[in-house]
């Protein structure tokens, strides 16, 4: 049952405003996953939290930074970011991108660039869903790019990505074959 000298740690973000929307039901589902697999997982809900916007102050950038200046939930946020192996960020295509909530704590991540080292060094998961019948037209693709790049950018390791389209909140729940890809990714995850 996974690694036992290492049960892997996975950080699930929830970034919707709904709590057990779809993103979150697939979010749970790599969760199930992860858990089979040996790994202790640990879900924040970024809608409920106080994170302001960047303010590019650029403190966080400084050859003796101790971290982002703005001080609100993020600084809880940040150590267990770094202390995880793999993130799950799970968010819903708002406008043809992903929700105004995971944008925010995205933008925050660029602090995590002062602990240099392995604070990038995540495996990381992608959940998303959206409201039209296809990932172009929906604005998706734009939100799996925007993560392709940036993760791109700090070494991160995008291990997979499950996506699909559900307008009312559960809709999703009916889709047994992407509900099962979810699971697998989070088998995959904590191994």
């Amino acid at each position: 049952m996974g690694d036992v000298s290492h049960n892997k740690k996975v950080l699930v973000l929830l970034g919707s405003p709904r709590k057990k929307g779809n993103s979150a039901i697939l979010a749970q589902e790599i969760v199930k996953g992860a858990e089979s697999a040996g790994a202790s997982c640990e879900t924040l809900f970024i809608h409920k939290m106080n994170i302001k916007p960047c303010q590019s102050c650029y403190a966080c950038q400084k050859e003796d930074s101790k971290g982002c200046a703005i001080d609100d939930d993020m600084q809880t946020v940040f150590p267990k970011l770094i202390a995880s192996d793999t993130w799950v960020i799970a968010s819903p295509v708002y406008w043809f991108n992903m929700s105004a909530q995971t944008k925010l704590w995205m933008d925050r991540c660029f602090a995590l660039l002062a602990y240099r080292g392995n604070a990038f060094k995540k495996r990381i998961a992608i959940a998303m869903t959206y409201g039209d019948t296809d990932p172009f037209t929906s604005g998706c693709v734009n939100a799996l790019r925007t993560f392709q790049d940036a993760f791109r950018y700090v070494g991160a390791d995008i291990v997979g990505m499950v996506y699909g389209s559900a307008l009312n909140s559960g809709d999703i729940s009916q889709n047994t074959e992407l509900l099962k890809a979810a699971e697998e990714l989070g088998k995959k995850l904590a191994t």
